[in-house]
Formats: structure tokens, C-alpha cells, sequence
């Protein structure tokens, strides 16, 4: 197994047992991170957006809570992860389960550079959202309207 495959494992691990700091340590200063809902730079954003989520599913949903991770294969320079997770979004308290394609690449320390996760934005929406997604989930505005406010909370959450 490549030391780096080793690292995504780690971190799934990580993400399992909600344990922020531990993901946090698999990324370069320089990290880049984007999904559907976030675009961020450098590990205090990445880690941050990771502290805030786990802190929310430990506070609001710890008794669902459950991560996957399956295809777990990385090489000295890429790496790519399928990974399941079923929780309670915080914000509506529905219940969601999302499958999300993982793509990362690697510096030469071992540490994550770019990691980029890839899910089907409409399927999660209506799980998170209701109603209001099934109508407008497959819509820009909606998108956006999602990401504004995401980007609001971390924003607020890596202020305190």
C-alpha cells in the first residue's frame, strides 16, 4: 500500500469518528477543497469547514451518524476515494444520505493539495432541503443560495 492511500485511509477513519484535528493534519498548508457547496484555500479554511461539520453532526446528530468509505486507492501523486455518509443535516434536522466520488492530489510530503468531492447536488437537496428542492433543487439559484449561506456559517464559525 502507498503511503498516500495509507493517509486517505486515515482520514476516513478520521471523518468516522468525527475527529476534525485528525482530518485536518492530512492537509498542505496550501489545500484547496471543492464540492457542490464549497470552494475553499489553505488548511485553516479546509479544517475549519471539516471542524464545523463534525461539530454540528456530533451536537445535532451523533445517533445516525455513519461514513463509508470503499475504493480507497492513492499513488505517489493522486488518489481517489468513494465515500457514503448518512447523517442528520443540522439545519432541518432531515435525514440525508449522500454518495460522494473523492478526488486528491498529493505534495511530496504525503499531504493533500487539492482534494475534490463530487455528489449529485439535486438527490442531496431534496434530502436536506424538502420540498423546496424537489421544486428547486436542480436550479443555479437554489446552488447558490446553498453555498452563500454555507460559506456564511464558515465564515461565522472560524470568527470564534
Amino acid at each position: 500500500m502507498h503511503p498516500n492511500q495509507r493517509t486517505l485511509l486515515d482520514f476516513y477513519d478520521a471523518f468516522a469518528r468525527l475527529d476534525a484535528d485528525a482530518m485536518g493534519r492530512c492537509y498542505a498548508e496550501d489545500a484547496r477543497f471543492e464540492d457542490e457547496v464549497f470552494s475553499l484555500r489553505g488548511r485553516r479554511e479546509v479544517a475549519g469547514m471539516w471542524r464545523m461539520l463534525c461539530a454540528a453532526t456530533a451536537a445535532k446528530g451523533r445517533d445516525v451518524w455513519r461514513l463509508e468509505a470503499s475504493d480507497v486507492w492513492a499513488d505517489a501523486h493522486t488518489g481517489r476515494a468513494h465515500w457514503e455518509a448518512h447523517y442528520r443535516f443540522s439545519a432541518t434536522g432531515r435525514l440525508v444520505h449522500n454518495r460522494i466520488d473523492g478526488a486528491f492530489d498529493f505534495d511530496a510530503q504525503g499531504l493533500i493539495v487539492r482534494h475534490r468531492d463530487r455528489f449529485d447536488f439535486w438527490h442531496w437537496s431534496r434530502q436536506a432541503l424538502g420540498t423546496p428542492a424537489l421544486l428547486l433543487g436542480w436550479t443555479p439559484f437554489l446552488k447558490a443560495k446553498v453555498r452563500a449561506k454555507a460559506a456564511a456559517n464558515l465564515a461565522r464559525f472560524l470568527a470564534t
